[in-house]
């Protein structure tokens, strides 16, 4: 099975009428900012939907085009990717449209141009690679550990793939860690095939930061765009319980994310984060070319020893972006406007025809 390459996009791309280039993405996570961004930046839109699920897109009045699918995998089907086509459609992806084609599906079966780098969406999605892309960049992440039987503090346990928390859990010991799988497995928050793969990693305590980024190629410069935290559950909801309770009501904490909040950042840790946006672009042309082109976000945790930890890492646009549709302090300071990500990606593509460097930005 080849990989889709990049002349056969570009020559997709010759032929599409550039007067009236589509943005396309599927009807889920961070569709609505980047459709509304897309009109905004004046271009047309579509969206591809379950059945039944088109509600909030015909509400909010984002979309010019629906593509109705009876599930979310349909995207890569041939007939849906010669609508996107003959649409002349650049295709937006976000979380769960990696999470419903597949990667196999979109490095080798998806002959539609997307903007930003497919490649570098398996180096987010596979632990090791996602790992090895930081700590490349010179970025402090947590310990890894390597056998459960080594765990030795407080470790977080994570599974593969973009699941939005769903199956993360916190152990102390290896009868813990081993309790908890039972547990995550008869809950079927994971599978027997999750459990060899499992990602286990130093607890840092700490304030949560996710860092949304934007690379732009064509002005070489790596912006931040806005920062978020989130809402877990029952995690959230059990640190509210007095701690004398804690243990009598027998909750087992779960992390996974039900929502998303604005946050900024301490002024004097602003250097940090631009250095870290840097180093992660500069590693990334290098590891995985054309490189982390576009938004991509970094989540961290800031220490008491004012230090940035980064955890995880989204190579494209993540969920927290929802909590800026209509700008956030740090968009404001870059463009005097508001700026959600989806309108900075739809600049970033009309600067392209604009320049006649779309090819740049296109894989």
């Amino acid at each position: 099975m080849s990989k889709v390459n990049q002349d056969e996009i570009s020559s997709i791309l010759e032929g599409y009428d550039k007067e009236e280039t589509t943005i396309a993405t599927l009807g889920s996570h961070t569709s609505l900012h980047i459709l509304k961004g897309a009109k905004k930046e004046g271009f047309k839109t579509a969206v591809v939907c379950e059945k039944g699920r088109e509600v909030p897109y015909q509400r909010f009045k984002v979309a010019d085009e629906y593509i109705l699918v009876d599930k979310f995998s349909d995207i890569v089907n041939e007939e849906v990717q010669q609508q996107l086509r003959d649409m002349n459609s650049v295709v937006v992806p976000h979380g769960s449209f990696v999470a419903y084609a597949g990667l196999d599906r979109i490095e080798n079966d998806f002959h539609v141009p997307m903007f930003g780098n497919r490649d570098i969406l398996r180096w987010e999605a596979e632990r090791d690679l996602e790992r090895k892309l930081i700590i490349e960049s010179g970025i402090r992440m947590p310990f890894k550990y390597d056998n459960a039987e080594d765990i030795d503090r407080a470790v977080m346990v994570k599974f593969p793939g973009a699941r939005g928390g769903k199956g993360y859990f916190v152990a102390s010991s290896h009868e813990e860690y081993d309790e908890k799988i039972a547990s995550m497995l008869k809950r079927e928050w994971i599978d027997e095939d999750d459990v060899p793969k499992a990602h286990i990693e130093e607890y840092v305590s700490g304030t949560n930061f996710c860092v949304h980024f934007f690379y732009s190629v064509l002005n070489d410069e790596v912006e931040v765009l806005g920062m978020d935290s989130r809402f877990e559950s029952n995690i959230d909801g059990l640190v509210r319980i007095p701690a004398k309770d804690q243990l009598e009501v027998g909750l087992s904490p779960s992390y996974v994310i039900t929502g998303n909040h604005p946050v900024v950042m301490r002024e004097s840790l602003l250097p940090q984060v631009f250095e870290i946006g840097d180093s992660l672009v500069e590693s990334a042309k290098d590891l995985v070319p054309p490189g982390m082109n576009g938004p991509f976000c970094l989540q961290t945790m800031c220490t008491d020893n004012l230090e940035i930890v980064t955890f995880e890492m989204s190579a494209r646009t993540d969920g927290g972006t929802n909590t800026f549709m209509n700008g956030s302090a740090y968009s404001y300071l870059l463009f005097d406007e508001e700026m959600s990500m989806g309108q900075r990606i739809a600049r970033e593509i009309k600067n392209g025809l604009k320049e006649d460097k779309l090819d740049n930005l296109i894989t």
